[in-house]
């Protein structure tokens, strides 16, 4: 049976748990990490040496890096509809993945939740908080423009690329930080609301986490 290792209130693990929702695969979710602890044993550092979460147990495949884990459920379960033969169509999301860890990962998950959300009223560095919200709202503003005319990031259908970006949106509405209207991206993460697998593992309470860098 496929196993998840990772606690359901971090990012990379909520777009694992949702992914394998959309997918209806079967699956063991083991809390680890932050006020779980377990990753820095022996026997987790043997799967992963970083010591991090997610990782995943597949038969004989252990995979971490939630991104490289979600194409390889892509690839191994969620054919054709999210793995294609076509290196083209595989490279449509791949991009807006890549984007997603470089972009907004760098600068609303660790520059405003971890910066702003995460680090006590005292500490936080002022200026670097609020040039990462305005970083923040132009890379969502930029997303915002971009499906105008479309239902989901690739068209009609939901894709990786929703899944990378779309388990930020979220906290990105709800963390308490001023922010433009975006109708299009309120659209977007409103149809994103519709689904069950959505609302299970990415709309979570998070406000244990407010003012605490550590668990």
């Amino acid at each position: 049976m496929l196993t998840i290792y990772g606690r359901d209130n971090s990012f990379n693990v909520q777009k694992v748990l949702w992914f394998v929702g959309e997918l209806g695969v079967e699956c063991r979710h083991v809390p680890l990490g932050g006020s779980f602890g377990g990753t820095g044993t022996p026997e987790f550092l043997a799967k992963n040496p970083h010591g991090k979460v997610p990782l995943i147990e597949d038969g004989e495949d252990i995979v971490w890096e939630s991104h490289a884990i979600l194409r390889y459920l892509a690839d191994r379960y969620g054919r054709p509809n999210f793995w294609s033969d076509d290196p083209g169509a595989r490279a449509a999301a791949d991009q807006w993945m890549e984007w997603c860890q470089c972009q907004i990962m760098r600068h609303f998950v660790d520059g405003v939740f971890w910066g702003f959300y995460r680090t006590p009223e005292a500490e936080r560095d002022t200026s670097r908080v609020a040039a990462s919200i305005e970083r923040s709202n132009e890379l969502y503003g930029f997303l915002d423009r971009f499906i105008a005319d479309k239902r989901y990031l690739l068209g009609d259908g939901l894709s990786l690329a929703d899944i990378a970006i779309g388990a930020t949106l979220y906290r990105y509405f709800n963390v308490g930080i001023p922010r433009p209207a975006m109708p299009n991206l309120e659209r977007w993460y409103a149809a994103l609301q519709t689904r069950p697998a959505y609302r299970t593992h990415v709309m979570l309470p998070f406000d244990d986490l407010l003012g605490r860098l550590a668990f």
